[in-house]
């Protein structure tokens, strides 16, 4: 089952997050984040930040939360039984704190296969924006495994 390099170049539909305070002093407390900047505010703001920060991993959460997010994959006739977290890369420009509005727009950016086929790779790269302006860039790789490999 080999991806169509086709793909590459293709626009996931851009969407928007609103972040919460909420969402990241859950986000904190599930990977294990005790610095008080990234769950309370006012020792976000005692610090220099205007409100809670994002912790540095929560973007590829924030992405996840898309409401269309299985369509891609359902369009690129990729079975998601067969699919593994390969990697995940963040590069901020500007802080991004609890009350932004965030835009992710993805486009596919690269396929490559190893072990002769067996494994394919989709990779993602992400523009963050807010208002506009660049505030973060993500990448991240998906892993399509062959389920016809190694039988």
């Amino acid at each position: 089952m080999a991806l169509n390099k086709d793909l590459i170049g293709t626009k996931i539909p851009t969407h928007t997050v609103d972040v919460e305070r909420g969402q990241l002093r859950f986000f904190a407390k599930a990977i294990g984040e005790t610095d008080p900047i990234y769950s309370d505010a006012e020792a976000a703001q005692a610090a220099g930040h205007r409100d809670v920060l994002v912790p540095p991993t929560f973007l590829f959460c924030a992405d996840s939360g898309r409401t269309d997010g299985f369509n891609f994959l359902k369009h690129a006739d990729i079975d998601i039984r067969y699919i593994l977290h390969g990697e995940q890369g963040f590069t901020y420009h500007q802080p991004i704190h609890a009350g932004d509005r965030l835009t992710f727009e993805t486009e596919v950016s690269d396929i490559y296969s190893k072990k002769g086929g067996a494994l394919e790779f989709l990779v993602l790269a992400t523009q963050v924006t807010r208002d506009g302006e660049l505030v973060a860039e993500v990448h991240k790789s998906l892993v399509v495994r062959d389920p016809k490999a190694g039988k």
